[in-house]
């Protein structure tokens, strides 16, 4: 029974952090919640940065109620002090009995320094619960802590036969309208969404979220993401204002890393998304197909320049998620890494 109020609990603290999605980067969207020994519910979530995270917001809502009350936060307490004190002294200061963990932080800073320093205080601490939840609704932090660089998001919408652009060169719109609004939902999540130079000539996009607006009672503050262009944009180009860079992809994406941009999504066009495949770069794509041919090679591929040689040395992925949106398919495909 523990173990599902546990799971329960971890839940909510998980929809908690759900609603700060868009306010907290580039900290960690977090969520808690402080299970008083009256069976008392009080949530927390974590703040814009420089303000309370969740475990405190949670403390300071249940007042005296915390007072050997069980917490519940899905990333492991702070345990050193930032532009805000450590999580770890609130929680011991409040005199609580139990902290239920979701994933511990692989931040240096902390990584496992949280946990150590509770139960050294006496407090009880597990670890673990409904981590595979907490690791995919924060995966782009634990993905930048762990790596330095940013969880990077392939976005492509084309038809059946795999072609983003026709011979013409027109490609707006492949897609239909809620394809396109779960696109800028993508954008709105994300800190910097990437182009080349070559679709901002072509479609002089402005790479902004107009069609996507968050649900009630989720916070926010910027929809808009950074906006980085490889390569010059023109003069008058829609994008702009927009970082232009140019040199070595790799680099590139470790400096956006370094920037504090936590995930990145790629855009497009041809060139550019089979630079970021070829090179092992993307951590996630998603793939919007319509329900359409183009019927000959003279359309653009997905990936400009040659594929794999062989079916034993092409790319294989995994299906994560499939789902249809208006007449379109969305598939999400994860590499096996």
């Amino acid at each position: 029974m523990a173990s599902e109020i546990d799971a329960e609990l971890m839940g909510r603290a998980l929809d908690n952090a759900a609603r700060v999605r868009l306010i907290t980067s580039p900290n960690p969207w977090v969520g808690a919640v402080v299970a008083a020994t009256d069976g008392e519910l009080f949530d927390g979530a974590t703040r814009t940065p420089g303000e309370a995270h969740a475990e405190v917001v949670a403390l300071q809502a249940a007042g005296s109620h915390a007072h050997g009350a069980t917490v519940y936060v899905t990333l492991e307490p702070c345990a050193h002090t930032g532009r805000t004190g450590p999580c770890t002294e609130a929680l011991i200061d409040a005199g609580v009995a139990r902290v239920v963990v979701g994933v511990v932080d692989p931040d240096p800073e902390v990584s496992g320094r949280g946990v150590a320093r509770l139960r050294e205080a006496g407090i009880a601490v597990e670890v673990g619960v409904e981590a595979d939840a907490v690791e995919e609704q924060l995966q782009p932090y634990l993905h930048h802590r762990r790596t330095g660089r940013p969880y990077v998001v392939l976005k492509l919408a084309a038809t059946l036969d795999g072609r983003i652009a026709l011979a013409d060169g027109s490609s707006q719109w492949i897609t239909g309208a809620q394809a396109r609004v779960e696109a800028h939902r993508l954008r709105a999540h994300s800190d910097a969404v990437c182009v080349g130079a070559g679709t901002v000539r072509a479609d002089n996009p402005s790479l902004t979220v107009r069609d996507w607006h968050p649900p009630a009672g989720v916070e926010y503050d910027e929809l808009d993401p950074m906006r980085i262009v490889l390569g010059h944009a023109p003069e008058l180009a829609k994008v702009h204002p927009c970082h232009e860079v140019t040199g070595d992809l790799p680099a590139i994406v470790a400096e956006i890393g370094r920037r504090g941009v936590l995930q990145l999504l790629v855009e497009g066009g041809a060139h550019v998304a089979a630079d970021f495949h070829r090179l092992g770069l993307v951590d996630r794509y998603e793939l919007f197909l319509a329900p359409a041919l183009s019927g000959g090679e003279d359309a653009t591929a997905m990936f400009a320049g040659p594929g794999a040689p062989s079916v034993a040395r092409m790319w294989r992925g995994r299906l994560h998620q499939i789902s249809v949106l208006g007449g379109d398919l969305h598939v999400t495909l994860l590499p096996n890494r």
